[in-house]
C-alpha cells in the first residue's frame, strides 16, 4: 500500500513550499507540482486532497493561470488558497473582482465554526491577508464560511463535492489558528491517518539519488554548515567513496571556522569522506575588489565557487554529479520559477551558464531549514552540527554591507564573535532562529581616550522564525547588548559604534544583503 499523499498546485505564489510544510508537520506527504499538472497524472498519484496555492496573477486577466475544470470532479478533497480560492470560485461561475479595498497583512475574520475547516477555531480570528482581487459572490452550490467587514467570502465551502476555499493564507505564522484549518482539512475532510515521518524522506531520498548516480562519481560543494553538511552526509550514505567533498575556504567564513570544518569532515574528522580543503583567501578578495552591489558580490562569489569546484574536478579525474546543499528559502528568494527575485543565492540564481557537470543534485532542494536539522537527526549528525547557526553561501560577503577587503572581515569576524560568545554565556541564545554581527558602510564620529575617532558601525541581528520565511526581531536583554556593545568597541579595531535591528522579515530580509 502506497503513502498517504496531498499534493498542492502551484499557481505561482510564494508561499507553494510553505504549504507543502506545513502538511508534511500534519505528518502527511506532500509534493508541489505546477498547476498544469494533468489528470491523469493526478489519478496516477492518487492524493487523499488537493491545494491550490496563491499566485500573483488575477483570474480575469490576460495572464490569468488556470487549471480545467474537470479537476473538481475527481472526487478529491480540494482547498483553494487566496488566488486558489478566486481561481476556484471563476471556474465554477461564482464572481471575482477587484476588491474595493484591498486587504493587506493581520485581520480579523469573522467564521462559521459549524464549517469543516474551522472546527476549534474562535469565531474571530487572526489572519494573513494579501489581495486586491476577491470572491464577491460564491457559486451557487457554495456556502459562505468566512467574512472580514470588507470581504464578503474570506471562505467558502461546497462539503458535498469536497470543495473549500480560503482567501487569506492559512499557512503562514500570522495567521494564528492557520495550522489548525490545515490540519482540518488534511486530517479531517481528506482523511489521512497522519503516519508519515521524516525518516520516510531520508530513506527515499538515499535511493533516488542512488539509483541516479549509478557508478557515476560525485562532488560535494562542503560549507560546512548546516544544509551542505546535511546533504554530504546524505551522500555520503547513498554512494561511499563516490563521493569527494570539497570544502572552499574563501576568506569569508566565521571566526577560527575554517579550521573548525575540516575538525569535523577531515581526514581526522567524524566521516569517513573524500575531503579536500581548498584556501582561495586572496582569490577571493581579488574578485570582490570594488565591488559593492549586493546581487554582483553573490553572482561573483558564486560563479567562483563553481569554477573552483570544476577545477578540483579536473585534479582528481571525471565527475559526473554536483551536490549542493541548496534549502527551498534559497529557491524562492532567488525568484526561480515564477516568484518575485529577492535576492540570488550562489547554489541557485547565481550559478553561471555553464557548469561544467552532467547534473547538479540538490537533495533538500525542497525543505526549510527545520525540516533539514530534521533530517539531519534521522542521518546521526551529531546535535552540535545540526542545531549550528545558520551561514549563507557567500559568507560574510554578504554581511559587510558595500565593498569586501580582508580588513573588513576580520573586523566582523571578530565583532561576531564576541556577539556570539556572549549571548550563549547569558543563555540569550536559547530559542533564537538566527542572530550575527554585519559590517555596515556607515562611518560615524567618536571619541575614544579624549581622541576623535572615525570609524565603523556594526549592526546585530537576531531573529526568531522556523521556517525563515518570515521573522521577527528578538528582544534581546538591554544587559546582554550592552555587554557585547562595550566588548566591541573596546576589542574590535575599527569600531566605534554598534547597532540592534528591531525589523521583521517581512519587509526586511533576515541578511542585511
Amino acid at each position: 500500500m502506497g503513502r498517504e499523499t496531498v499534493i498542492v498546485l502551484d499557481f505561482g505564489g510564494q508561499y507553494n513550499q510553505l504549504i507543502a510544510r506545513r502538511v508534511r508537520e500534519c505528518n502527511v506527504y506532500c509534493e508541489v507540482h505546477p498547476y498544469s499538472l494533468s489528470l491523469d497524472k493526478i489519478r496516477e498519484i492518487n492524493p487523499k486532497g488537493i491545494i491550490f496555492t496563491g499566485g500573483p496573477n488575477s483570474v480575469y486577466g490576460e495572464d490569468a493561470v488556470l487549471c480545467g475544470k474537470e479537476i473538481f470532479d475527481l472526487g478529491i478533497p480540494i482547498l483553494g488558497i487566496c488566488y486558489g480560492a478566486q481561481a476556484m470560485a471563476h471556474l465554477l461561475e461564482g464572481h471575482v473582482t477587484t476588491a474595493p479595498v484591498s486587504e493587506y497583512g493581520k485581520t480579523e475574520v469573522e467564521v462559521d465554526r459549524s464549517a469543516a475547516m474551522f472546527a476549534g477555531v474562535s469565531g474571530k480570528t487572526t489572519c494573513w491577508m494579501s489581495h486586491t482581487d476577491y470572491i464577491e459572490k460564491a457559486p451557487d452550490s457554495f456556502r459562505v464560511t468566512a467574512h472580514t467587514p470588507v470581504c464578503p467570502v474570506a471562505a467558502m465551502e461546497c462539503s458535498e463535492r469536497g470543495l473549500y476555499a480560503v482567501q487569506f493564507h492559512p499557512e503562514v505564522m500570522h495567521t494564528v489558528e492557520g495550522m489548525t484549518m490545515l490540519r482540518n482539512f488534511v486530517l479531517n475532510i481528506c482523511g489521512c491517518k497522519g503516519d508519515w515521518k521524516m525518516d520516510s524522506f531520508v530513506e527515499t531520498t538515499i535511493q533516488t539519488v542512488r539509483d541516479k548516480v549509478g557508478k557515476g562519481r560525485v562532488l560535494c560543494a562542503l560549507s560546512g554548515g548546516v544544509d551542505s553538511s546535511v546533504a554530504a552526509v546524505l551522500l555520503a550514505k547513498a554512494v561511499g567513496k563516490q563521493l569527494t567533498c570539497v570544502f572552499v575556504d574563501h576568506g569569508l567564513l566565521r571566526k577560527n571556522e575554517g579550521d573548525e570544518v575540516e575538525a569535523v569532515f577531515g581526514p581526522t574528522g567524524l566521516y569517513d569522506l573524500n575531503f579536500i580543503r581548498v584556501n582561495a583567501q586572496e582569490r577571493f578578495y581579488r574578485k570582490l575588489a570594488g565591488i559593492t552591489e549586493p546581487e554582483q558580490k553573490r553572482k561573483i562569489i558564486g560563479e567562483e565557487f563553481i569554477r573552483v569546484f570544476e577545477e578540483e574536478a579536473k585534479k582528481i579525474g571525471a565527475v559526473d554529479f554536483l551536490v549542493q546543499g541548496t534549502i527551498y528559502p534559497d529557491v524562492i528568494e532567488s525568484g526561480l520559477g515564477k516568484s518575485a527575485v529577492i535576492k540570488s543565492h550562489h547554489n541557485v540564481g547565481g550559478l553561471p551558464d555553464c557548469v561544467d557537470f552532467r547534473e547538479i543534485i540538490e537533495p533538500l532542494r525542497m525543505l526549510f531549514k527545520d525540516e533539514v536539522r530534521k533530517a539531519g537527526r534521522e542521518l546521526g549528525i551529531p546535535e552540535h552540527l545540526v542545531s549550528r547557526q545558520p551561514f549563507p553561501g557567500p559568507g560574510l560577503g554578504v554581511r559587510i554591507v558595500g565593498e569586501v577587503t580582508a580588513e573588513k572581515v576580520r573586523i566582523v569576524q571578530d565583532a561576531d564573535y564576541i556577539y556570539r560568545e556572549e549571548l550563549a554565556k547569558a543563555g540569550a541564545d536559547k530559542g533564537l532562529g538566527q542572530y550575527f554581527a554585519t559590517l555596515t558602510n556607515m562611518r560615524s564620529v567618536g571619541v575614544m581616550g579624549d581622541e576623535r575617532t572615525y570609524d565603523y558601525a556594526v549592526a546585530l541581528r537576531a531573529v526568531n522564525t522556523s521556517d525563515f520565511m518570515t521573522a521577527e526581531a528578538a528582544h534581546l536583554p538591554w544587559e546582554v547588548l550592552g555587554t557585547v556593545t562595550s566588548r566591541i568597541v573596546n576589542e574590535v579595531k575599527g569600531v566605534n559604534r554598534v547597532l540592534y535591528d528591531c525589523t521583521g522579515k517581512p519587509p526586511a530580509t533576515i541578511e542585511f544583503e
